[in-house]
């Protein structure tokens, strides 16, 4: 039993890591054209976006813009402190103190 457990987080380790390192293995060296590269580069931006967008603006089936969305609320000064700081640490430093106080006070 202690075999075919090691077996497979071996096997899970492996297929986990193939999709990740065969591409980097195989065009470390291909150059990309400028176009393909600025477009690539909006693409965690938008897996980012399509990731929080139900929670902010959602309620189940419903749009909620109001003031009781805390997710909203917070994402306000979430948001002006990245423009701001263009820091990650102090973004989500403030992102979670926003939500924190919020979920205290409301």
């Amino acid at each position: 039993m202690d075999g075919q457990i090691a077996l497979l987080v071996i096997g899970m380790a492996v297929v986990s890591y193939l999709p990740r390192a065969l591409p980097l293995l195989l065009l470390n060296r291909v150059e990309f054209p400028p176009w393909l590269v600025k477009w690539l580069s909006f693409i965690p931006a938008a897996v980012l976006a399509a990731l929080l967008a139900p929670d902010l603006f959602l309620n189940g089936e419903e749009l909620y813009f109001s003031v009781g969305n805390i997710y909203l609320v917070a994402a306000v000064p979430t948001f002006v402190i990245a423009l701001t700081t263009k820091s990650m640490i102090w973004t989500l430093l403030g992102g979670m103190g926003s939500f924190a106080l919020l979920q205290l006070f409301v």
